[in-house]
């Protein structure tokens, strides 16, 4: 009897009692491999407290550190032809899209949104590079000139973070046409006096790059982030040369005058508004609001009227 109450009833308690740790409490770094806290990573817009590595941060999390208050409202994008070529390798394209929806809960690789940065009207789209590989097919270029007509219309500046590693290849031509597309639009914002402000992110590749990527007014990037056309093994072999470290990164770019700032994800809000309000005209931004002034009560009134005058 007492084997059952002081073993079995304990060991049957214990099992049926358990409560199992969820998964996600924790993220490993990909480039220090420090175990850190998911809210802290969070709360840090998906940068590693430990070393400053930037890891991947979806579209909706950035506009909602971006936006006033987080509140923004969707574009409509129109969309395109499902699977124009009927392309397929080991997986039907319209196979992969639905993939890529599942798992980014997304409809496509690029999000358009309206808001305000600092009491400024912005329009904003952002690549998702775990759509894809943040690919460039008709939806990204319907996206863009989509963008780019709404900010004409409106009259705001055009803020675009990009993450691709180039054109979908499931589209083939189609999504290479999405480049002199893409062109235009940002050719349609220039002629309308308004700034297009490109955000380039980890990683920035191939045809993105040699279109509306490096067509901005201003260019910024995050730090270490890889921009380049061609792979740095095909230009190796292709020049026959060992290239300088740190190439086709961010701070290489800056170095050599194909950006413009190298600006941490935590602070590239208020660079922004700095930014955008000055190729806008406006004055700077408001920091911070005073407090309203507190009620003064009947009694507190009468007090103060009483108090005696004091002459200077």
């Amino acid at each position: 009897m007492n084997w059952i109450n002081n073993y079995v009833r304990p060991r049957i308690n214990s099992i049926f009692s358990r409560r199992e740790t969820p998964e996600n409490l924790w993220t490993k770094c990909s480039e220090c491999g420090t175990m850190l806290f998911h809210r802290e990573v969070s709360e840090n817009l998906n940068v590693c407290t430990n070393c400053d590595h930037h890891m991947h941060i979806t579209p909706r999390d950035r506009f909602s550190a971006l936006f006033d208050g987080g509140v923004f409202n969707e574009v409509k994008v129109p969309a395109p032809a499902a699977d124009p070529l009927q392309f397929r390798d080991q997986k039907k394209y319209p196979d992969r899209l639905r993939a890529a929806q599942k798992l980014t809960e997304e409809n496509e690789a690029m999000l358009v949104a309206l808001g305000d940065i600092g009491r400024t009207p912005i329009v904003a789209c952002a690549q998702d590079f775990s759509f894809m590989a943040g690919s460039m097919g008709m939806y990204v270029g319907n996206a863009i000139i989509a963008a780019a007509e709404e900010a004409i219309k409106l009259q705001r500046p055009l803020i675009l973070f990009s993450a691709a590693g180039g054109a979908r290849m499931q589209e083939g031509i189609l999504g290479l046409m999405q480049m002199p597309r893409t062109t235009i639009a940002v050719q349609m914002l220039k002629e309308a006096n308004l700034p297009y402000i490109v955000v380039l992110t980890h990683p920035t590749t191939g045809g993105v790059t040699a279109s509306y990527a490096m067509l901005g007014d201003v260019h910024i990037a995050e730090p270490n982030a890889l921009i380049g056309f061609a792979g740095a093994r095909v230009i190796e072999q292709t020049i026959r040369e060992r290239l300088p470290e740190g190439f086709q990164r961010a701070e290489y770019l800056l170095e050599h005058g194909m950006l413009d700032r190298v600006t941490p994800r935590t602070q590239m809000r208020d660079e922004l508004i700095t930014i955008t309000r000055m190729l806008m005209g406006l004055p700077p931004a408001v920091r911070g609001d005073l407090p309203p002034p507190d009620e003064v009560s009947e009694p507190q009134q009468e007090e103060v009227a009483a108090a005696p005058k004091v002459d200077s």
